[in-house]
Formats: structure tokens, C-alpha cells, sequence
């Protein structure tokens, strides 16, 4: 267990100001913002407090494009967001415009556009939804085990405002008002041993055979992922802002290693490559690859930094931060956004760099429209991984994989959320002497390997503090992280803890101990996707039933048949899992699968279901 009473222990008490609402939200990201939104619907007062002068996280501060492989496994307030952004690419361009194409039905982008919508989808709440920007939280009033207040300084005013709850929800990327709270969590990785998990601890994958390396022991540590920025560059010369000098403490060996991938073939365009990857022609091939560039509208790219060459700058670099004070973490913040301008740099102007590889690079400069009051760079680090707590329940690798002789992932019956991007991590060093393959704790894209995947409510409970839920610094392992740690899936677990908010307040009782059977029925209805299946539209009339019983061990695999006659053996395993003696039309031979899972679905008692049980892993 980690504290950090003692690193933030300075409190500014320039002046004292007291809010009240039902549900208190530490973190605007788009997990924060959907359980704001989520609890104010079911008509909850909410207080939604941020660090940032800024709301909407990554998604709006440079990461343009929604990480989701499968699209309808996703749906709730992530799908209405998206809806959002497609409405308004048509709306203002027309649609059969190159933006409409280039925001490809929503999910892609201008990070601006993100932040407007998201205020949009909060000012529609009314009064319900109070915004606080610029407020850092300082401490966690509790009484005993139970947390009932926070308090915050105005980052502008130094003063001290007090926040009072009946549930608060931790939307922030490093799980900092769960530790102010006292929840133990975890940091770092574990090993493989701990959870039986493949992919955990030290690991050296190729990234192209998936095979493991020499060196790769499995052994835990404290180590996490690099962190970096997403850049929004524009290639309109007249949205752009150049670069005319380098940043503070720039220093051109730091990217010189980018050369030598580049003259080893390591920038190369792959032999084989999926849409959406980051992998962009136009710079395979030279050294701008360290740049993984994809568009978004408007002649605006969302860039990331390309974790396979060796020579990748970021790792260890923020090792501290998680556990690091406010102080300590704006050097940080800054060290990295110099690093980053400092390849941008590099890039264009630095005479080793071949010509015709700085002229690509310069078609590129950040966007003059794009984060106004922050120098045109984005204001969110991208935290990849923090804390993560310790919930009733730790999901690990082996949730988010098909099992062994299985034809689908691991049931939870109390599932909540569904998940599907692949496990996919960023290293953890930087080149070791004589490595030549990949950088230590580098995990490709698995989606040969993840599986689409429920995520069980228990992850979002701190096992042993009441009053809060936690759906973005989750209970996971570090490999299982990897691939919950996107903001539709964040905007997912966000929408859940909203609605276990409101059962916990409606229900005068703690979130470890709501009905999971009615929270799952309020987020079907709310289009939340609790099982993921290939063949069946959430236009069926089936469709809600056969999401719910989904968690409940209907199906073995991902089809559900829907209108296919379920027969005898079906309907009687069926019936008795659901609790029902007899249905009407069973036993004739007509009664479709769907047929019966929407009868079982309106038959079964609203509180059946029970509530999350609370095993250690």
C-alpha cells in the first residue's frame, strides 16, 4: 500500500467555500464526464471537478481518433458522443464532404471539437451538472471507512473549497482521489507467477512472431509504460505554428538512435498492417516515422510516438509521476512536452537528417487552432497507466482471452461494460546495450489473442472503502490494463459507476452492495453493451435480453442466433439458469432463441441477480 498524505501535504487556505451534490466527480476525462452525465439523467445533483482548465482528457488534448477494433461492442454514451461528432462534420461541411469522410462516422476527430461536445452533452444536463476547472484536490474527508468530502485548491485563487457527497466517483488517470482515500493499489507490474498471466512482468516480444525474447523473465516490478503526448498537427500552411527555435534543454543525441532504426530498416512500411494503426505511406520509409500519423479532419493529423524504433525517447521518463507531488509533476509534464517538441525539431531541422526527410517533416507543425491558451500543445499527458486499485476484483490477462478449450472469454455475471481493444503496451526502458529487436515491456497489439470481454462491476469497488467508485484507475493488473485503458471503454465503466451512483443513494446503501441486476437493466436501456456478439443488431427486438443473459452463461461463444428455434435441451437449460418453471410457447418447437430470452427477460424477477460477491483476485 502506497500513500501520498505526506507528498501533498500543502494546503492553501486563502479562503474556505462549501459545495453539496449527490454524486462528486474528481476528473472531467471522458470517463468522469460520462458518469456525470450518467447520475445527472437519473436525476442526481453532481459536482464535476477537474485539474485542468480544460475537460474531455486525451480525447480532447491531441487524440483524434477513438481506439475501438469492434465497434458494436461499445455502445451507451460512447456511441452517443460519436453520433455527436458525425452530426456535426455533416452538419457544418455537408455529407458528402473529405471531413465527413476523414471523421469516419464519428469516431476520428479535431480535439477541439471533442472538448465543445462534451460541454455540449454537459450543459444539456441543466443544472444538475456544476463544472469546477482548475481545482487540485488536497484531501479526503472520511469517516471511518466511508469517504465523505474532499477538499480542493483553486489552482488560480489558492483557495479551498470543500466538497460534501453521498457517493464520489475517481475519473482521474492516476487514481488520486482513491489514494487520498486511503485504497491500496497497485503500481508497476506484476509478475507472471501472481495471476498466471502470459504476458506479465519483464518481457521481450517480437513484434512481428509474437515470440518471447532472452531476457524475458516475468518477473513483477515497479516499472510502468512511457508516457508522451499526442501531437495535433496541421499540413494547412495557414493553420499552422512553427517551430522557429528548440525547446529548453534541447539536446539532439537524445533522437539520434531514431537514425539508426531508420538506416536498420526499422522505419520500413510492414509487410502487413491494419487501418488506423498509426502506419502512414507517406512516412514509412524515413525517419519521420517515429511519428505515427493518422488524419483527422480538416487537414489535422493526430500523431503519436512510434514505440518500435529502438531509438524511443520516453521511456523511464515519467517513472516518478504517479506517486510524485503536484510540483514535482508539472517538471514532468514539462520535461515531456520538451521532449516531444525537441524530436518535432529534430525532425525538420537537424542537418543529419536526410533532406528530403526534414521537407516530410516540415509539412508538418502544430495546429494554430488547436489548444489556444496552451501555446497550440496539448494540455493532457498521456498517462497510459497509473495507479491501479485494488477493487472486490482484479481483472487480469486471462478475462480478456479465450481460455483454452472456450469459445468465447470469461462470463462475469456482473458485468457491466464490455471490452475489446487488444492488449497493447508501451515500453518500460529505454534500448538496452546489444538489443536490437525491442525495447523492454513492449506489447504489440495482441488482437490476435484478446478476445471481446465483459468487465465485471467489482472492478470498479476499492475493496475495503465505501462511498467511492473508481472506473478509470480500475482493478487490474498491469496486462489487463493495457487494454481497458481506452477512453470508450473508460466512458463505458464511467457511464456503470453513474448508475451504481444512483443505486447506492436510492437504495440508502454502499456501491459494494447495490443490485447488479438493476444496474444492468437501467444500462441496457441506456444502450450500454454488456456482451459483445457478431451477429446479432441492437435493432433486434431480442437484442437487450439476449445482452443480459449474456452475463448469466447462456452462450458459450460469440453468436447468439437469435432466430434460430432454441429447441428442448435450450430451453430447459435456459429456463433454469434464469429461475423460471415454465414459459408460454416452450415445448411446442416454435419459440426462437430470441423469442425466449425476451420472454425469460420480462419473467425474471427485477432484483434477481444478487450483488457482486467480493473474492480477493
Amino acid at each position: 500500500m502506497r500513500g501520498l498524505f505526506l507528498l501533498f501535504s500543502a494546503i492553501s487556505f486563502a479562503a474556505a467555500a462549501d459545495h453539496t451534490a449527490d454524486v462528486v466527480v474528481y476528473g472531467a476525462t471522458p470517463g468522469g464526464i460520462a458518469a456525470a452525465i450518467s447520475a445527472a439523467r437519473l436525476g442526481h445533483s453532481v459536482a464535476l471537478v477537474e485539474y485542468h482548465g480544460n475537460i474531455g482528457g486525451m480525447s480532447a488534448s491531441g487524440l483524434g481518433k477513438s481506439d475501438i477494433e469492434t465497434r458494436e461492442a461499445i455502445g451507451g454514451l460512447f456511441r452517443e458522443f460519436v453520433g455527436r461528432v458525425k452530426a456535426y462534420y455533416i452538419e457544418k461541411y455537408g455529407p458528402d464532404s473529405e471531413n465527413v469522410r476523414l471523421s469516419r462516422d464519428g469516431y476520428y476527430y479535431e480535439p477541439h471539437v471533442a472538448e465543445n461536445l462534451f460541454h455540449t452533452m454537459l450543459n444539456g444536463e441543466g443544472s444538475r451538472i456544476r463544472l469546477f476547472l482548475r481545482r487540485r484536490l488536497s484531501e479526503v474527508l472520511r469517516d471511518a471507512s466511508r469517504v465523505r468530502g474532499m477538499r480542493a485548491v483553486h489552482r488560480d485563487t489558492g483557495a479551498t473549497e470543500t466538497f460534501h457527497g453521498r457517493i464520489f466517483i475517481d475519473a482521474t488517470y492516476e487514481g488520486d482521489l482513491a489514494a487520498f482515500a486511503g485504497c491500496r493499489y497497485r503500481l508497476g507490474r506484476e509478475s507472471r507467477k501472481e495471476f498466471g498471466e502470459l504476458h506479465a512482468g519483464v518481457i521481450y516480444q517480437d513484434h512481428e512472431t509474437r515470440r518471447f525474447l532472452p531476457g524475458s523473465t516475468g518477473e513483477g516490478d515497479g516499472r510502468i509504460t512511457a508516457y508522451t503526448f499526442r501531437l495535433c498537427l496541421s499540413t494547412d500552411p495557414a493553420n499552422q505554428y512553427v517551430l522557429r527555435e528548440p525547446p529548453p534543454d534541447y539536446r539532439r543525441e537524445r533522437y539520434l538512435g531514431y537514425l539508426d532504426d531508420w538506416k536498420a530498416g526499422r522505419m520500413d512500411l510492414p509487410k502487413q498492417f491494419k487501418d488506423g494503426r498509426g502506419v502512414f505511406k507517406a512516412v514509412s520509409g524515413t525517419a519521420v516515422r517515429a511519428l505515427s500519423i493518422a488524419e483527422i479532419p480538416n487537414r489535422k493529423t493526430d500523431v503519436n510516438m512510434f514505440p518500435k524504433a529502438l531509438g524511443f525517447p520516453f521511456a523511464e521518463e515519467s517513472q516518478r509521476y504517479p506517486e510524485a507531488s503536484w510540483e514535482e509533476r508539472e517538471q514532468i509534464t514539462g520535461h515531456i512536452r520538451n521532449l516531444t517538441l525537441g524530436l518535432l525539431w529534430f525532425l525538420q531541422n537537424d542537418a543529419a537528417i536526410p533532406a528530403g526527410h526534414r521537407e516530410i517533416a516540415r509539412r508538418y507543425h502544430l495546429a494554430k487552432d488547436e489548444f489556444v491558451n496552451n501555446n497550440h500543445f496539448p494540455w493532457q499527458l498521456y498517462i497510459r497507466e497509473a495507479r491501479r486499485i485494488v477493487g472486490l476484483y482484479t481483472l487480469s490477462e486471462n478475462d480478456v482471452i479465450q481460455p483454452e478449450g472456450q469459445l468465447r472469454a470469461r462470463i462475469h455475471s456482473d458485468a457491466i461494460a464490455a471490452g475489446e481493444f487488444p492488449i497493447d503496451s508501451f515500453p518500460t526502458r529505454k534500448r538496452e546495450p546489444g538489443q536490437d529487436k525491442v525495447l523492454e515491456g513492449y506489447i504489440f497489439m495482441l488482437d490476435d489473442y484478446t478476445r471481446p470481454y465483459q468487465i465485471p462491476y467489482r472492478i470498479l469497488v476499492p475493496e475495503s472503502v465505501d462511498g467511492l467508485l473508481v472506473p478509470v484507475a480500475a482493478s487490474t493488473t498491469h496486462v489487463a490494463f493495457s487494454t481497458i485503458r481506452l477512453e470508450p471503454t473508460w466512458m463505458a465503466m464511467g457511464q456503470a459507476a453513474g448508475v451504481a451512483a444512483h443505486l447506492a443513494i436510492t437504495g440508502k446503501t454502499e456501491p459494494r452492495a447495490v443490485d447488479v441486476d438493476r444496474m444492468q437493466r437501467i444500462l441496457l436501456s441506456q444502450g450500454q453493451v454488456l456482451t459483445y456478439f457478431k451477429d446479432i443488431d441492437r435493432r433486434h427486438p431480442a437484442y437487450e435480453a439476449m445482452q443480459y443473459f449474456g452475463t448469466k452463461g447462456f452462450f458459450t461463444d460469440y453468436e447468439s442466433r437469435p432466430d434460430e428455434i432454441a429447441g428442448a435441451e435450450i430451453e430447459q437449460r435456459w429456463m433454469k439458469l434464469a429461475g423460471v418453471a415454465a414459459v408460454p410457447g416452450a415445448g411446442t418447437g416454435r419459440l426462437t432463441r430470441g423469442e425466449l430470452c425476451r420472454a425469460l427477460y420480462a419473467m425474471r424477477p427485477a432484483s434477481a441477480g444478487g450483488r457482486p460477491a467480493s473474492p480477493a483476485k
